[in-house]
């Protein structure tokens, strides 16, 4: 007879049920949050993957953003993180945790579709640890949307300029900085391959994001470097609140995969340690799925 498995069922790993009535301005911010999102504070053991290495990790202060850099840290990296100004008390967390780990921590607060600012924070990251090792391009900005004819080009452009703009500028000031072994990480989303109306510049942006991965893999491999991309499903981080989206959405919030149930930011952290890890050394050019379930 076989032994009863030890493996958890992934149904089960996180509570199934939907979420509470929230809401929250942009930025939103892991404090209000109700249930508290995991970032795998209490989960997460490191095993030398990454030992030596330095990364930059934009939007790092929480969510997806948080969840990685705990890793990273857990993992022997040093890792410098950009945020919003409104965004401090969540930095503030996420570097003690960093810190915590053993690794060197370093917080830029700004406004990545500034370009100035987008470019800084990589030489500040080089000065602050030493040199740049894995570039993960996470910062990211989304709201419901009623229609297309009602969508404002300032809320358009903001899409835009966070979620492109400020990772060309950021990743471009980058390149002189990176050598063989170095690994770019980019937070693309389901939403590129299952566009919502509600969300279509947002997917618009995300879409673009694959098309940025894949042509700078072939740039860049024969230099030694990888790119890659994680394609998040739902996932429950302060992005979500901050939305705008109504109660029945929230109270249904990820109950539409196969797991039947929403991700937390700890269920991706293992992916981005894997594509900046030897591990992946022959991973380039790839778009990673962490949908539960569902399909690009």
């Amino acid at each position: 007879m076989a032994s009863e498995s030890t493996a958890a069922d992934p149904r089960e790993e996180h509570p199934s049920e939907g979420f509470p009535d929230q809401e929250q301005d942009q930025p939103g911010l892991t404090a209000a949050m109700v249930p508290a999102p995991d970032h795998g504070e209490e989960s997460y053991r490191g095993s030398g993957k990454l030992t030596g290495r330095r990364a930059l990790i934009t939007g790092g202060d929480s969510g997806i953003g948080r969840a990685v850099a705990i890793a990273f840290a857990r993992e022997g990296a040093d890792v410098a993180i950009a945020y919003m100004p409104e965004e401090q008390d969540d930095a503030d967390s996420t570097l003690t945790s960093v810190r915590d780990a053993g690794a060197t921590g370093a917080g830029f607060a700004g406004d990545l579709r500034d370009e100035a600012f987008a470019t800084s924070i990589v030489d500040e990251t080089v000065s602050a640890l030493g040199g740049l090792d894995i570039l993960v391009l996470n910062a990211a900005y989304q709201k419901d949307r009623e229609s297309l004819e009602q969508l404002e080009t300032a809320e358009f452009d903001r899409v835009f300029r966070t979620n492109l703009y400020a990772m060309i500028f950021t990743a471009r000031a980058a390149m002189p900085h990176l050598n063989p072994g170095a690994s770019i990480i980019v937070t693309s989303s389901v939403q590129a391959f299952n566009p919502s109306p509600g969300l279509i510049d947002y997917a618009m942006t995300k879409a673009a994001q694959v098309a940025f991965v894949k042509a700078l893999a072939e740039e860049l491999g024969p230099k030694g470097i990888r790119v890659n991309a994680v394609v998040p499903g739902p996932i429950w981080t302060p992005l979500i609140p901050a939305t705008g989206w109504d109660a029945d959405r929230l109270a249904t919030f990820g109950q539409d995969t196969p797991l039947g149930r929403a991700g937390q930011p700890s269920e991706l952290a293992g992916a981005y340690v894997y594509l900046a890890s030897d591990d992946a050394s022959f991973v380039s050019g790839a778009v990673l799925p962490v949908t539960g379930g569902k399909p690009l």
